[in-house]
């Protein structure tokens, strides 16, 4: 590897390995006060003319690499001085000790204080945004090393016997600006593929608006749909309501608790199995009994509709071979498919016409919530079945085209972020020398 130091030592931590010879080793409480924040009286009061201070939780640090420059929820400095808190300088960094964010770090660009959920490392001797990176990057093999039973809990006696590598004040301050630089670098990139993603995503759902709402020929007469949110349509098609298409009535899925994993019994569908993109998660895997399954089971071509919650209008269509019913908060509606075909309804439930229906129900309505009774009488535009057809195979090429490209994105995106983490975990153990 190029830029290697002279001569390494062992560090004597297995994550770690060897370090340059002339780097120490030291324990985090000798570098870093460990101070852990509080939830003080009165936290919520906040009046008008109030000079408002960060007060930093665990759902202000993400993933990765955090600056940290302006909280979520506030402390007046009123409450500061009354209950006599001495706030985090900047350049602190804000350690999250328990639950499911446990190990994730933040860097205080800004005074302010946090809950009793994170700790603040204040500086004593040490660059802290050097230690900024080395904690973001290796907070798994600390979080993995720490002792806890169901709740993860990473207590400030264990935090502070922490053994890290201590390069001369010097190198800390050098290797975090070279970081700094290089992970902006990255970032850049990253966010430029981010936005390609956007822009592809946008793009996939116009096309899929403009086949379902105008058709593949562009030189049929249009006519006034009645909607305002679609607009002109061809012609020879047809504006009614979606229980007009129906076979049944619209069925909302089973109450039933998902505790079951038998691979055996048919697969419980629920809305957070639901990716964005219409397929089902893996990982969340349940099935449900099926004597309770029964009266809940899915044949191919069921759409299935979120009724509430954030993800309220989200669809599915089932055209899978295993066994599936559904849960509660989903609603099946089950074609006429000599009427409308179910992958043109579901590209319908894709596009902007379905998505300012949503929120035309959303206005007359302060809870988001939409049960069959609104998706019934949800306006449909219908060509004949042929055209259906063709703009469904239409559509399936087309996206299925899109859909590679944003994979190539977030691939791209993948390896940048495997490489920032890589190019840290060098520059923080002396593997490269900067």
């Amino acid at each position: 590897m190029e830029n290697r130091y002279d001569k390494y030592k062992d560090s004597g931590i297995a994550w770690i390995g060897e370090i340059p010879e002339h780097w120490e080793i030291r324990k985090l409480k000798n570098i870093f006060l460990l101070s852990t924040g509080t939830t003080p009286k009165e936290y919520d009061k906040i009046s008008e003319g109030d000079n408002l201070i960060n007060w930093y939780t665990p759902s202000d640090i993400l993933e990765g690499c955090n600056d940290l420059f302006s909280s979520l929820r506030k402390l007046s400095e009123r409450v500061i001085y009354e209950n006599k808190i001495s706030l985090f300088p900047i350049g602190t960094l804000l350690y999250v000790g328990i639950g499911a964010s446990a190990g994730k770090v933040g860097y205080a660009n800004e005074n302010g204080y946090s809950n009793q959920q994170i700790t603040g490392l204040i500086p004593l001797e040490c660059y802290s945004r050097f230690y900024f990176y080395y904690l973001s990057v290796l907070k798994d093999k600390i979080r993995d090393n720490a002792f806890f039973t169901t709740l993860p809990i990473i207590n400030n006696v264990y935090l502070g016997q922490e053994l890290l590598p201590y390069p001369l004040l010097s190198e800390q301050q050098s290797i975090a600006n070279y970081l700094d630089q290089k992970c902006g670098e990255i970032d850049e990139l990253i966010t430029l593929q981010e936005e390609m993603i956007t822009k592809l995503q946008s793009y996939k759902q116009s096309v899929i608006t403009e086949a379902v709402t105008k058709g593949l020929n562009k030189n049929v007469p249009l006519k006034d749909s009645g909607i305002e949110w679609i607009g002109e349509i061809p012609e020879h098609w047809i504006c009614t309501v979606f229980k007009k298409f129906l076979s049944e009535p619209m069925q909302y899925g089973a109450n039933e608790p998902a505790e079951e994993c038998n691979y055996n019994d048919p697969r419980y569908i629920r809305i957070t199995d639901i990716k964005d993109d219409g397929t089902l998660r893996d990982h969340t895997f349940k099935s449900l009994p099926l004597e309770k399954a029964k009266e809940y089971m899915l044949t191919k071509g069921d759409l299935l509709f979120a009724r509430s919650g954030a993800t309220v209008g989200k669809t599915f269509l089932y055209k899978e071979d295993y066994a599936a019913c559904f849960a509660g908060y989903l609603i099946k509606a089950r074609c006429n498919k000599n009427e409308l075909l179910p992958n043109f309804i579901f590209y319908y439930t894709l596009s902007n016409a379905y998505q300012n229906w949503k929120n035309s129900i959303f206005i007359q309505s302060t809870i988001q919530n939409i049960g069959a009774d609104k998706y019934s009488v949800m306006p449909i535009i219908a060509p004949p079945l042929s055209e259906q057809q063709s703009i469904a195979n239409y559509l399936d090429q087309k996206c299925s085209e899109i859909d590679e490209l944003i994979s190539i994105k977030q691939q791209k995106i993948e390896k940048l972020k495997d490489y920032k983490k890589s190019l840290i975990f060098e520059c923080v153990t002396g593997k490269r020398k900067v």
